[in-house]
């Protein structure tokens, strides 16, 4: 499932596909950044104004970004009830314990 966000300059679309902020189909992000908390918000804001957030390298609007991390928290909340994904989380933190004592 894929929820459109907005289009950018050079026609690449801006989607959330499985929970992550995607630009032209490829994963860039699964979170926001607010501007104000951004370490080169000077810049961007210079750049891009009247963007509020950024997801990876794309800024976003306050609108844009309230779509994006809306479809971004759905996702993790139907990933997060789902019994399949809740046991493949458990068999990685298993796996992941087991590598730390040695199984290889």
């Amino acid at each position: 499932m894929s929820t459109y966000v907005k289009t950018t300059q050079d026609g690449r679309k801006v989607e959330v596909i499985d929970g992550w902020l995607c630009l032209g189909g490829a994963r860039e992000t699964d979170t926001l950044v607010p501007l104000i908390e951004h370490p080169n918000r000077q810049a961007i804001s210079k750049a891009v104004p009247g963007a509020t957030h950024m997801g990876g390298r794309i800024p976003l609007r306050h609108d844009e970004a309230a779509i994006a991390q809306g479809a971004m928290d759905v996702a993790k909340r139907d990933f997060a009830n789902d019994p399949v994904a809740i046991s493949e989380r458990f068999r990685k933190v298993v796996w992941a314990k087991a590598q730390l004592e040695g199984v290889e």
